[in-house]
């Protein structure tokens, strides 16, 4: 959480000054500094955030990079997720900055509810999954904005490292740890004259209900390659509606975990602003089927 505090006082400190009036300029020093939140990308070209802290979807990972800094800038946000199910909730701060529209560095923190799930699984009402996620994703080749010549999509590689603190239930329930990373490649493609996004993402992945259920299982304890799609449409400059699938790993023999897909909209205010709302289904998590729900999150950077 130290992490996450200081992104956000970095946050509020620049925000701050950059909204000082002109006639108060700030000293050379800080004006040279400040001039590498450039802010010059196209609005929504860095995507929102997703459950797991990097840029992209809600559900998938995209190779944009977050914020709105060119190869000559840098961009920071923070965001607040709350997806809310008929059996459980998961709340998910972070942080992520991009630099030089070419690596992002990216910490989610996730608290798991069971809310009732847990007393029936003698657990206690409310026993909670904590997570922590480190996130890193790397541009490879191509532009998504000024590639609009070529169909060669812009890619990048990324890995999430994840750190779970209930070791001793995830044993219990047959995982065979609570630390894992996972690896991706991610292709992203926008058609500007269609007003069109479409995004691939391959992950390499141990990990149970995103890692929340620890990695590895009694069925299964290896690394199993899963795929992540989005696609979008821009209905304006400030509006996107769209949808995502992504397939996981079904490890543990307590229960058949299967894939997940949500259909989103999100509202850009302008680049320092946005908002983002979906139906959610995860199918099932241990002993509850049908587990739909409502997505939230709120994006603010610079």
């Amino acid at each position: 959480m130290l992490l996450l505090r200081s992104g956000l006082a970095l946050l509020a400190a620049l925000l701050s000054v950059t909204c000082v009036r002109a006639d108060d300029a700030p000293s050379r020093l800080w004006q040279q500094g400040s001039a590498l939140f450039d802010e010059s990308r196209l609005l929504a070209t860095g995507g929102v955030s997703a459950v797991e802290g990097e840029g992209g979807g809600g559900l998938a990972a995209w190779s944009l990079i977050t914020g709105y800094g060119t190869r000559d800038g840098i961009g920071l946000n923070i965001h607040e997720t709350y997806v809310g199910l008929p059996d459980y909730q998961l709340l998910a701060p972070g942080v992520a900055i991009g630099l030089f529209d070419r690596l992002e560095l990216s910490y989610a923190w996730q608290a798991f509810d069971s809310e009732a799930t847990g007393a029936a699984l003698g657990l206690g009402q409310g026993f909670t999954f904590h997570q922590n996620i480190y996130g890193a994703k790397l541009k490879l080749i191509g532009d998504a904005v000024y590639d609009q010549d070529t169909w060669l999509p812009q890619i990048a590689v990324g890995l999430q490292h994840k750190e779970n603190d209930r070791g001793a239930v995830i044993r219990a329930v047959g995982g065979k740890g609570s630390v894992g990373t996972d690896y991706y490649v991610s292709a992203t493609k926008l058609f500007l004259a269609e007003s069109l996004l479409v995004d691939t993402t391959l992950r390499l992945t141990k990990a149970n209900q995103f890692g929340i259920l620890g990695f590895g299982g009694d069925k299964h304890d290896g690394y199993s390659a899963e795929f992540e799609g989005s696609i979008a449409y821009l209905f304006s400059r400030d509006f996107v509606l769209g949808g995502e699938f992504r397939t996981k790993p079904s490890n543990l023999g307590v229960a058949k975990e299967g894939g997940a897909f949500d259909i989103f909209a999100a509202y850009f205010l302008n680049k320092n602003l946005s908002f983002t709302m979906a139906y959610l289904n995860l199918g099932n998590i241990v002993i509850h089927d049908h587990q739909d729900g409502v997505y939230l999150s709120l994006q603010a950077g610079i």
